[in-house]
């Protein structure tokens, strides 16, 4: 996740204390780091491939004046990690630095290309200092043109802005990744969140979704997405006392399951060339080209996503998958053939069960991979190959963000598995990679849309003693998943089955007390499923659909509620599905007045059989 500081003051040369600040950030991983000021009406900057400790040698070298600048540390998305695509990245007397994506920078790029515009780097940011500069030179005001370019912008993105001939603000904005104003003693300071404001301010003002601000040393007007000026609390924020802040929300649940939309563009962005729209194929590390099927084991959470990897890697790739829970993998001395390889799931990476599987696989001389959160961890460096989840600290038990994170891994090894074995055509891999760069912009737009309508179905949720979770194809695990998230964390229980199992046994529970939660896209299952909802409407059950446009266009069943999702392509439902999966869970446990993050007889990770 890219890190953003701004400071404005009136006193301290602000250049080294933007890198303190961004060395608070290196938690969230980055591939490069820049900071930029404004000294003497003109517009410096520094940039380094690489870790902080470049930059600082790099200012050491070249110092930096200024009492107002920004600073950003990159994870490369469009461009490889180099000095000319780290950020600030500078057009004309405007100076950016941004987190996320510009879903349409191309069609953006292009035309600004076509109007005389010079590029100097591969990055989408750069699109935004153009625009800003060209609004400029039309004669706009600073605050008029980021208002003009942040109505063409589309994705989920957070922005720094500073002017050369106004040396006393910085603009920002925000549209899915936070971004937070600290309050100062004649300075005023923007950030990623409070961890990188807490040595100079615990006075912390969170901006809202859509929201940009406009900062001066001593004061700051918000507008919302209209351009209205609006007010925003500010709070005491607990960012020096924790290294993981849970900022203006409840829980850390709740910040992590906002989190999404930012930490899975930056895990995708891993794998997948965004501006090539091809994935990567030197990210596989495993020749599953030449692999007769695969083994897969997890534990929780993380089985679930591999039960959904199941379902794409043999669509995609045409290889088959075995797959296990770790505690039954490592004891049931499976058969390991000489072209299979074996991939791990693990939020922490050192998860007992998990990790005593793979020295199974190992022992029998398998290729080993890790999908896992934490690179130093045992199973990290226990295995050939690591594909790391780019989710940052997770500290609610519950997994959210991971799961996402794992599942976005997920998709983009079967579609590297699929390329690499003939099995995806050019046109399949185009648009699939499209349909995921525009995820991280659907995961805001359903947080959004879905909120209200989840907390008052959760309410009623909180009645009920049982429920039951239905879905078929990918949608099944999706099902066992969110069953898992309710019984977690408000400590009702619940049960999830394939759809198609539901008259086989689950059907005899079926009454006006058993709600029935139905994941169910418009996809080549959604027929059958409408199937088994007759079912159980026929017995009184009842029904919170979860579909889209089409699969609630197409039903005409009455329901309990039905939360609408967009229309997605096949390889992004199941990652936008576990969002209100998350929040119905989440929202019942807080109506229950259950301890969220950390339920009883539950720990994060388990290092013990």
């Amino acid at each position: 996740m890219c890190g953003i500081v701004g400071i404005v003051g009136r006193q301290r040369q602000v250049a080294p204390l933007l890198v303190d600040a961004l060395k608070r950030l290196e938690y969230r991983g980055y591939d490069s780091a820049g900071v930029a000021t404004i000294h003497d009406g003109h517009l410096e900057r520094r940039r380094a491939e690489g870790k902080l400790a470049n930059l600082d040698r790099r200012l050491g070298e070249e110092p930096l004046a200024g009492l107002i600048g920004i600073g950003h540390t990159r994870w490369a998305t469009h461009g490889a990690p180099t000095e000319s695509n780290a950020h600030p990245h500078f057009c004309e007397g405007v100076a950016v630095v941004h987190n996320g994506i510009i879903e349409n920078f191309a069609p953006l790029r292009s035309e600004l290309l076509a109007n005389g515009a010079e590029f100097h780097s591969q990055t989408d940011t750069e699109v935004v200092a153009q625009l800003l500069s060209s609004y400029r030179r039309q004669g706009m005001t600073p605050r008029d043109a980021m208002q003009k370019a942040l109505s063409l912008l589309e994705g989920a993105y957070a922005l720094a802005v500073l002017f050369e001939d106004h040396p006393d603000m910085i603009l920002g904005a925000r549209s899915g990744p936070p971004l937070a104003v600290g309050h100062g003693s004649d300075e005023m300071f923007l950030g990623s969140d409070a961890i990188a404001l807490a040595p100079f301010t615990d006075e912390i003002t969170y901006l809202n979704d859509g929201d940009w601000v406009v900062i001066t040393h001593d004061d700051l007007e918000i507008y919302d997405v209209s351009g209205e000026r609006v007010e925003r609390p500010s709070q005491i924020s607990r960012g020096t006392a924790y290294v993981v802040d849970k900022g203006n929300h409840r829980h850390f649940m709740e910040k992590e399951i906002y989190e999404q939309p930012e930490v899975v563009s930056h895990t995708l962005s891993h794998y997948i060339d965004f501006a090539e729209g091809r994935v990567k194929l030197d990210a596989a590390q495993i020749d599953f080209a030449n692999l007769d099927r695969l083994a897969m084991s997890a534990c929780g959470t993380a089985f679930y996503a591999g039960l959904v990897g199941k379902y794409w890697f043999e669509r995609y790739a045409r290889l088959p998958v075995e797959i296990d829970v770790a505690s039954e993998f490592r004891y049931r001395e499976m058969p390991l053939p000489g072209k299979m390889a074996a991939l791990f799931i693990t939020q922490s990476g050192e998860t007992a069960d998990t990790l005593a599987s793979l020295r199974y696989c190992k022992d029998n001389a398998l290729t080993i991979g890790a999908i896992v959160n934490v690179r130093e961890s045992t199973i990290a460096r226990e295995s050939d190959a690591v594909f790391p989840t780019l989710a940052g600290p997770e500290i609610g038990v519950a997994s959210t963000k991971a799961f996402t994170c794992q599942l976005s891994v997920l998709a983009a090894l079967a579609m590297i598995a699929g390329r690499a074995r003939g099995t995806l055509t050019l046109e399949d891999e185009t648009g699939m990679v499209q349909a995921l760069v525009e995820a991280p912009r659907l995961f805001n737009d359903v947080l959004k849309s879905v909120q209200p309508q989840i907390e008052t179905l959760s309410r009623e949720l909180s009645r009920f003693k049982d429920v039951l979770y239905l879905g078929r194809g990918t949608s099944f695990p999706l099902a066992l998943e969110g069953a898992l998230k309710l019984k977690e964390i408000s400590y009702i229980h619940a049960e999830g089955y394939a759809a198609g199992e539901l008259k086989h046994g689950p059907i005899a529970l079926i009454d006006e007390n058993m709600p029935v939660i139905v994941i169910a896209p418009h996809d080549r299952h959604f027929e059958k499923t409408v199937s088994n909802m007759q079912e159980v409407a026929a017995r009184g059950g009842q029904i919170i659909l979860i579909t889209d446009e089409k699969g609630a266009a197409a039903t005409t069943l009455e329901t309990m509620s039905t939360i609408v999702l967009p229309v997605v392509d096949d390889i992004v439902a199941p990652l936008l599905y576990a969002l209100p999966v998350q929040l119905i869970a989440y929202h019942t446990a807080v109506f229950m007045g259950t301890d969220v993050d950390q339920p009883r007889n539950l720990a994060k990770s388990v290092t013990v059989e």
